[in-house]
């Protein structure tokens, strides 16, 4: 007789949206069961959790055995396979194996598929998950050089990290770390990325640990299943042990600033040409693939690293779902995380946040904001099961991230990048090279966003001030001043 599969509460993707809606609801609820679907053996669980201030946190990321989940004191059961069909009406989702899971309450965190240039070229590939990252590392024994593309956290991360090749870095913006920070703060960075060393003001190089653990366990519980599809997203410093090493002996990095891609070309469909860049393998003409750019460059290398980006994974729910989609292509969730599906809820990259947002957030794919978003899933989940209501999480007020950059601490608050401000709005900087670079945006004599790069010990200070709206008008430009003491207002 088949077993019937019944659970309480259902999530689907084994990331840290969905680990972290699992966790929480296990601890919330321990009489209810909870059953996890993953994709793969590892699934990726906050560890060492950090606070400084209300909104600022630091975390590691723990890639383990799913079954490492479970424990006689959880109902939890892991299970690895994957979703191919999904029946709302049944409160039922099947799995490749023919496989019948059935709920009360659902919660989708399949997360992100990365955009590959070039999905059908063998030297194209995608870094989005630890087996990803394996087969990056084998290419790159031998490479002697690489192309990159895309200008988010993951290309930062190998053109600074990257040795002993020659890289190629196609952007299609005018400055590096567009979609984290400025043009200011990108020549802040420049001159380490040229030399892959960190500032001799900084401290953070020095301290960095390894965030990516890996560990193989003796199975606590059922984790069963055979495919292999993609897993969860990288975690923090997902690079920062990794020896990130190529064949030659140098390092150089070239930058093709404000391109794209126009085509992954074979070395029978190129006839070789100067390209204009004086480089030590000039002479070596037997590049295994060639990429034309759209300033009418075109470099050969050993394979190209696709970063731009990625697009919510939503493709087993869309045959018969009927799921509302945001602009981006992420399932629409409301202040709630509920789609508007019965009973379905979305976190992590996946979904689109489409309530009103408040004046100092806005949603952007990250591992900090997955983490919230499955968290307050959970709690909404639970609430919801127990005829409860709840409102918008805390965490929602203020958009802040923190992460690491060329061995710099990174933080960004509020809208650091002046997001929907149009032109009504002022900059202060302050900048001292090698140590730190600040930056904040004010709004009608108040701050409303902020960057700061290095050990400056203002994020919680400056934090408050953007929550609490304070009128700073009376400092004018001095307000980054060293000798300006701005702790005063919370004394």
């Amino acid at each position: 007789m088949e077993k019937i599969n019944r659970s309480t509460f259902l999530i689907i993707g084994g990331g840290i949206a969905g680990v972290s809606c699992a966790e929480h609801l296990t601890a919330s609820c321990p009489e209810e069961s909870v059953t996890l679907i993953t994709a793969t053996d590892l699934v990726k669980s906050v560890v060492n959790l950090r606070e400084y201030g209300r909104h600022l946190q630091v975390f590691d990321v723990e890639a383990k055995p799913g079954s490492s989940l479970c424990s006689e004191k959880k109902k939890l059961r892991v299970v690895k396979a994957v979703i191919v069909s999904f029946d709302p009406q049944a409160h039922s989702v099947t799995t490749d194996e023919g496989q019948v899971f059935f709920y009360k309450k659902l919660c989708i965190c399949t997360g992100g598929q990365p955009k590959v240039i070039d999905k059908d070229c063998p030297h194209v590939i995608g870094i989005r998950d630890t087996q990803s990252v394996q087969d990056f590392r084998t290419r790159l024994a031998k490479a002697r050089r690489v192309m990159i593309v895309g200008n988010g956290g993951i290309a930062l991360e190998l053109a600074y990290e990257l040795r002993g090749c020659e890289v190629i870095w196609a952007i299609k913006d005018n400055a590096i770390g567009n979609t984290f920070f400025d043009k200011g703060a990108a020549s802040f960075f420049l001159p380490h990325l040229a030399s892959g060393d960190s500032g001799d003001g900084c401290k953070c190089k020095q301290r960095l640990v390894k965030r990516m653990k890996y560990g193989i366990e003796e199975d606590k519980c059922e984790c069963s299943g055979t495919s292999r599809p993609n897993g969860g997203a990288l975690g923090p410093d997902w690079s920062s042990d990794l020896h990130l090493h190529g064949d030659a002996s140098t390092r150089q990095v070239h930058v093709e600033y404000d391109c794209e891609v126009s085509g992954i070309l074979s070395p029978g469909e190129i006839s070789i040409q100067d390209n204009g860049l004086h480089t030590s393998f000039e002479d070596s003409l037997d590049w295994p693939v060639y990429v034309s750019l759209t300033n009418n460059r075109i470099y050969g290398c050993d394979f190209v690293v696709s970063a731009t980006g990625v697009t919510p994974n939503v493709e087993p729910f869309l045959g018969c779902g009927g799921f509302e989609l945001g602009e981006d292509g992420g399932i629409k969730v409301d202040k709630n995380m509920k789609t508007n599906i019965p009973d379905v809820y979305a976190a992590g990259d996946v979904c689109c946040a489409s309530w009103e947002p408040s004046k100092f957030w806005f949603q952007m794919r990250l591992w900090s904001q997955a983490r919230q978003m499955g968290a307050f899933a959970a709690r909404c989940m639970d609430l919801h099961n127990k005829g409860e209501e709840t409102d918008l999480d805390y965490c929602f007020e203020l958009f802040a991230h923190v992460t690491q950059f060329f061995g710099y601490k990174v933080v960004l608050l509020g809208k650091y990048n002046a997001q929907g401000l149009g032109s009504d709005y002022q900059l202060l900087l302050r900048c001292t090279k090698e140590k730190e670079y600040i930056k904040v945006v004010m709004q009608n004599g108040r701050m409303v966003g902020a960057v700061l790069v290095g050990e400056t010990d203002m994020e919680e200070t400056f934090e408050n001030l953007i929550l609490n709206e304070l009128d700073l008008s009376e400092f004018g430009e001095s307000l980054l001043d060293p000798g300006v003491d701005i702790d005063d207002f919370f004394d």
